[in-house]
């Protein structure tokens, strides 16, 4: 789901060479598997959810298109890192890109707030689908393990980069577990509001990566997921 789009920070831990390049390159691998698995979830996501009418799983797949450009971000850092190449070129449009995810998330915010509402008011119901019970059960189980992963190599390499979009990583695992609560019960009980319920408990999640990226892009320092301390 989040995506954080953090600002290299210059690693603490020392480490010798061979062994840093590898942990970059594992995390190269990681954050290829991430862009990956990201596309395919906003394809099913967005495909599923507006032929299905469903509010939730629409916000789902937008999310995970934010994410998708904001890990794509975060690959390019550990690739100019990879190479070689100095960071501190790469810090301004990082807090560029912070902005705009931070716009994007409040937009999709208010989206989802009209929409739902919309659904309440005119009771439209969506249509049960077992594709998005299986999009999220995948992501529930797929997002944790790209979480650890991703928290492994920042500790390694003392990125505090790698460490927020870890969290960030988790806190998508958090969404899709919220979409499938509000899918099933549409689809074995028919609780057609569910749906849209499901959609707005997504708001506190899209709210909070806002201003995450937005405390990032005003300041440019990075802060995990769920650390409302860092983001006031």
């Amino acid at each position: 789901m989040a995506r954080e789009l953090p600002v290299f920070n210059t690693p603490s831990v020392a480490q010798p060479a061979p062994t840093r390049q590898g942990d970059v390159r594992q995390g190269i691998w990681i954050e290829l598997a991430t862009l990956l698995w990201m596309t395919l979830e906003a394809s099913i996501a967005l495909t599923v959810g507006f032929a299905a009418r469903s509010v939730s799983l629409q916000g789902f797949g937008m999310d995970s298109i934010i994410e998708l450009i904001a890990g794509g971000i975060l690959l390019w850092r550990l690739l100019v890192e990879q190479r070689g190449g100095t960071v501190s070129r790469i810090e301004q449009a990082e807090r560029r890109a912070a902005f705009v995810t931070a716009v994007s998330l409040f937009a999709l915010a208010a989206y989802i707030v009209g929409d739902s509402a919309l659904t309440f008011l005119t009771q439209t119901r969506s249509e049960s689908s077992w594709w998005g019970v299986g999009l999220a059960v995948a992501a529930a189980i797929i997002m944790p393990l790209l979480w650890q992963g991703k928290l492994r190599v920042a500790k390694r390499i003392g990125s505090a980069a790698l460490k927020a979009d870890a969290a960030c990583s988790v806190t998508c695992a958090y969404m899709s577990l919220t979409l499938l609560v509000g899918l099933l019960l549409n689809r074995i009980l028919g609780w057609w509001w569910a749906d849209p319920l499901a959609a707005f408990v997504l708001i506190s999640f899209l709210v909070q990566e806002g201003r995450e990226a937005w405390h990032e892009a005003r300041t440019g320092e990075t802060c995990s997921c769920g650390e409302d301390d860092c983001c006031e």
